[in-house]
């Protein structure tokens, strides 16, 4: 089963990165404080972090009183950096895809994931996984790009937009047409896994989670007044959060 390590290729990283250190981008304007307003109590907790990426979060979650953090990526150039910028001695980080991560041998409360799902082909894999690893009661919170983003294909245009260019509504197509999807992104060949909203919500309940917050974050309008161009996330959100619980 194919596993994608886009972030090993040097041109995608380079135009990730320089994206990610622009102060304003629509994760440190949406997908964080979501994130952060969903997380539980990580006091004395164990955390397990998939896709973890820069290390940023693992760092914010021992600052949050977690005692042990796992971060997981599959790229190195990711890992990298976590270790050169956010290194802890609480903090151990991982090499591996997040298929594998059953292979861990402890166990944790709490996992979470930022926005790594969607490259995720097996995503019914992970979730089991993540059961295995998690304790009874233990949380598993994610963020993945929201459904109707991952159904566009690139056949059709993606919005519909007035005579001045202004966009009006988002063309939905192909929804309940699971499939990978390509695209071009820095680089060509980006792989993301469109999933509709049913196939998330059922594959965590087969697995023995209990779905207790979801989360579509949109603009205020104090936001838009200063940040226009986010005005189509009132059409479609970008992201999708579910925070779910391993029932006892």
């Amino acid at each position: 089963m194919a596993r994608q390590n886009i972030f090993d290729n040097d041109e995608f990283f380079k135009g990730y990165k320089s994206l990610r250190d622009k102060e304003v981008n629509a994760n440190n304007l949406f997908e964080i404080p979501t994130m952060h307003s969903l997380l539980p109590d990580l006091t004395g907790k164990r955390v397990l972090d998939l896709g973890c990426g820069f290390g940023e979060h693992c760092v914010d979650y021992i600052k949050r009183g977690a005692v042990r953090v796992v971060g997981v990526d599959i790229s190195e150039n990711m890992l990298k950096v976590a270790r050169e910028e956010n290194s802890d001695p609480n903090i151990t980080y991982l090499n591996m895809p997040m298929e594998d991560v059953a292979a861990i041998d402890e166990t944790f409360d709490v996992v979470i994931s930022s926005l790594a799902l969607h490259y995720v082909e097996n995503f019914k894999g992970v979730v089991e996984a993540v059961s295995g690893l998690l304790t009874d009661g233990g949380i598993f919170l994610f963020s993945q790009e929201h459904p109707f983003s991952t159904c566009y294909s690139g056949k059709y245009d993606r919005w519909t937009r007035d005579d001045n260019g202004r966009k009006i509504y988002a063309n939905i197509a192909d929804y309940c047409v699971e499939r990978r999807n390509d695209s071009t992104w820095f680089v060509e060949g980006v792989q993301r896994y469109h999933r509709m909203f049913s196939t998330t919500v059922n594959t965590l309940a087969d697995a023995g989670f209990k779905i207790v917050k979801m989360a579509e974050p949109y603009p205020t309008e104090e936001l838009v007044d200063k940040y226009p161009e986010y005005y189509d996330l009132y059409h479609r959100p970008d992201f999708l959060f579910v925070k779910a619980v391993k029932q006892d």
